[in-house]
């Protein structure tokens, strides 16, 4: 009996381990005939005719063809064809300097200020030895006047009368020194005062009152306003182009305004490692207008023909964009699009999606009926 019980035993841990793994399975294939679709009604095989939806009524747009002059756009920077650095030309230490940058000045304006006591002192010595010899040149006329009347009379020796007469040459030199000494001391003395060599704006002020001005070290830059010019590197088979004396484009960003240039002069030399040569356009005298500006120059390269339609025909969904084309046979067909840079107000022009021609539905609006845009497309 012992033996029968433990059999039976067996038997039912076998039963106890064996049917939890059966019921999963079975679990797991009605899962996977589920998710397969087993249990769901199928299609038959077959076609369904498309349903097409027509289009009744609306505004129209027209997609059309648009030929525009292509252009490059060089960049470039605005600079003063005549800047001047203003200097002293002596070593003296800075007494006032009544201007400041962004200043206008005219030509011979006061621009620095600088001390004078040791040139006054210069000009009153070498004019004190210009007294001294002019005393001493009439002295020296007295006595060879004298010595000249005395060898009339044959009562002097001719080494007397050689001497009185070099002493009189070598008083008229003195004279002749001191006075170019007086004229450079009253020189030196003018440039105490800088005045300005022509009218323009001051842009740089370098120095201030009690600095030491050195010469060739520079006080002051100023620059005129009517010599402003675009230089920019235009790229070799652009440049060969732009003629001297021809009207060009430009665009000044910080005022967003184009203005009419002439090209002054294309630099005969190519540089090496951007093959471009520069190029400086005059451009007219305009307030806002300042040095160091950026500048475009727009270069026309030819013709560029593409596409074009009415913003108001274009849908989006994220971040596509799709139209409504009407067939020949009045129904629609949802196209899917890419567009380019906007042109002309209210048009945008497309790269890819439809052919010219084609007409394309409108997004209603109350200021927009189909009246209006047929005779928008009339008149263009």
């Amino acid at each position: 009996m012992n033996t029968a019980a433990s059999r039976k035993g067996r038997v039912w841990g076998i039963i106890k381990s064996v049917v939890p793994i059966v019921v999963g399975l079975c679990v797991l294939v009605v899962v996977i005939g589920w998710l397969s679709g087993m249990f769901v009604s199928k299609i038959e095989p077959g076609q369904e005719p498309l349903s097409l939806r027509t289009f009744q009524d609306g505004p129209v747009g027209m997609v059309g063809e648009v030929v525009k002059e292509y252009e490059e756009e060089a960049l470039g920077t605005l600079k003063a064809a005549d800047r001047t650095v203003v200097s002293s030309r002596v070593m003296a230490r800075i007494d006032e300097m009544p201007v400041d940058a962004d200043d206008e000045v005219e030509a011979g304006q006061t621009l620095v200020k600088l001390q004078q006591d040791d040139f006054q002192a210069r000009v009153k010595q070498a004019e004190e030895s210009l007294t001294a010899a002019m005393a001493k040149q009439e002295e020296s006329q007295t006595s060879f006047e004298r010595y000249q009347q005395l060898r009339e009379q044959n009562a002097t020796t001719q080494a007397q009368f050689d001497t009185a007469k070099a002493g009189l040459e070598v008083a008229k030199a003195e004279v002749r020194r001191a006075q170019q000494a007086v004229l450079e001391a009253e020189t030196m003395f003018s440039f105490t005062e800088i005045l300005s060599p022509r009218g323009g704006r001051i842009v740089e002020r370098l120095a201030e009152p009690g600095d030491m001005a050195v010469p060739g070290q520079p006080l002051l830059t100023l620059y005129d306003q009517n010599s402003l010019r675009l230089e920019v590197p235009v790229r070799e088979e652009l440049a060969i182009q732009l003629e001297p004396g021809s009207e060009v484009q430009v665009h000044i960003d910080a005022l967003d305004r184009d203005l009419t240039g002439t090209v002054a002069q294309r630099v005969p030399q190519a540089e090496a490692a951007s093959r471009s040569f520069l190029v400086k356009v005059n451009l007219p005298n305009v307030e806002g207008l300042f040095e160091g500006m950026f500048g475009r120059l727009k270069i026309p390269v030819g013709e560029r023909r593409h596409l074009c339609l009415p913003t108001a025909a274009i849908r989006e969904i994220g971040q596509l964009q799709f139209v409504a084309i009407i067939r020949d046979d009045n129904t629609l067909e949802r196209r899917f699009i890419k567009t380019g840079r906007e042109g002309m107000p209210g048009k945008v022009e497309v790269l890819s999606g439809v052919e010219a021609g084609e007409k394309v539905v409108l997004k209603a609006s109350k200021n927009h009926s189909s009246e209006d845009s047929a005779k928008e497309e009339s008149s263009k």
